[in-house]
């Protein structure tokens, strides 16, 4: 297993992925309380996010069910479907990957109840952007949800984790991701990084405040809301579900 690559060339600056997020991030901007970057939130309540869809009336689903999709749990057919956009280097989003991701896994994915489908929202700057890629070059070896417990297993509580170039190769590994040559390539991936900025454009054309913030099918969820919180608006969606 390659060790990770520290010359000059393989840590040249990000210029790729800044310019390809950069419309993403002036979009986002706009109705956003920046806070060094980018805001991450602790429990709050509830919040509508704009709707950019053509009718105001219609239901908010942001759902995409992509078959073999590497960044979703549970089936593609799911009554409900909890979308998740966060950074790697939000502490909140760790507090929910920690504590409330791992019992509505058991609890309602493995029943095929739920599926919860991943979104970047890269916030905290660069190596968020980074992270962000990392995890989907993970993806592309099928090991994506291990590089997200194994980053969010060492997020602070509070503060922003340091995920350098070569700390995400060192996740990757810890995460068993195999081909690390191909990985390391990936990184540098112009695809993945175009993955990444339409994650950003998605939050951005809802209003999204920060992170973590969650669709519980069209109902929102901002901040690290308590596991009874999601138990509540999953039991809500999938009562309105049975009913149609």
């Amino acid at each position: 297993m390659p060790s990770p690559t520290t010359g000059t060339s393989r840590n040249r600056p990000w210029t790729i992925a800044i310019s390809t997020l950069g419309v993403a991030v002036l979009i986002l901007l706009v109705g956003i309380f920046a806070y060094q970057g980018g805001v991450s939130q602790g429990a709050g309540t509830e919040a509508a996010p704009r709707e950019s869809a053509a009718s105001e009336n219609a239901p908010l689903d942001m759902s995409r069910r992509t078959a073999d999709d590497p960044t979703a749990l549970g089936p593609v057919d799911a009554p409900v479907v909890l979308v998740e956009y966060a950074d790697y280097r939000c502490p909140f989003c760790g507090l929910f990957s920690r504590d409330t991701l791992p019992p509505l896994v058991e609890k309602y994915v493995k029943s095929g109840e739920l599926r919860v489908e991943w979104r970047d929202l890269p916030v905290f700057g660069d190596q968020s952007t980074m992270a962000a890629v990392a995890g989907r070059a993970a993806g592309n070896q099928g090991k994506f949800w291990e590089f997200n417990k194994a980053a969010f297993a060492i997020a602070p509580e509070r503060g922003h984790a340091d995920l350098s170039r070569e700390r995400l190769v060192q996740i990757a590994q810890e995460a068993g991701v195999s081909d690390m040559t191909r990985f390391e390539a990936d990184l540098d991936s112009t695809e993945l990084q175009q993955a990444v900025a339409k994650d950003a454009q998605e939050a951005a054309s809802l209003g999204a405040t920060g992170t973590p913030t969650f669709l519980v099918n069209d109902t929102p969820l901002v901040g690290a809301q308590p596991l009874a919180t999601f138990e509540k608006a999953i039991e809500a969606a999938l009562k309105k579900a049975e009913s149609q």
